[in-house]
């Protein structure tokens, strides 16, 4: 599984990459390579692509999550940061983790990942218009929310591929 793993995440960088330029460049970068743009890794966006409620809701067996919770459980945290983000109160404070992965359903898949999408892009939209000084203020949580978004992305490529539901044209092989 490791070595499966680290072929998920590794790819070769385009030669047409330039580095950014600005600490408000490298943030968009970092939400919109785990969002929409495929670089280095899949993104979020292709990762959920095409995929039924039944895809979306199949388990391994083992105490895995399906992709349905894992997209639910990114779609609780990114909303929590963009709350933050905007000054808005957030919504359940002391929530156990383990409680976003769970309210998954099946009926409501497609508005799960339409919504998913929708709170990405306006985070996006959010660093996109903040000031430096904001920006300085949230750098390490949107570095965070990148890593996060990346790593559990990585975990539905890998059930697709289980599943058998995975093209490789789409970024893995």
């Amino acid at each position: 599984m490791h070595r499966t793993l680290v072929l998920i995440f590794c790819t070769i960088l385009p030669a047409t990459a330039q580095p950014a330029s600005s600490l408000k460049a490298v943030l968009l970068e970092q939400l919109r390579t785990t969002h929409n743009q495929k670089e280095w890794f899949v993104p979020v966006n292709i990762a959920l692509e095409g995929l039924s409620p039944e895809q979306a809701r199949w388990q391994d067996g083992s105490g895995n999550h399906s992709i349905g919770q894992l997209a639910n459980h990114l779609l609780f945290w990114n909303q929590q940061q963009l709350s933050k983000f905007q000054g808005q109160k957030v919504a359940g404070g002391n929530v156990n983790n383990d409680e976003t992965f769970n309210n998954f359903d099946v009926k409501n898949w497609k508005e799960t990942v339409s919504n998913l999408d929708k709170v990405l892009t306006d985070l996006e939209t959010v660093v996109q218009n903040a000031d430096d000084t904001k920006l300085k203020s949230w750098a390490s949580a949107i570095a965070h929310i990148g890593t996060h978004n990346a790593y559990h992305t990585g975990q539905i490529v890998y059930i697709r591929k289980l599943k058998g539901a995975w093209d490789p044209a789409k970024g893995v092989r």
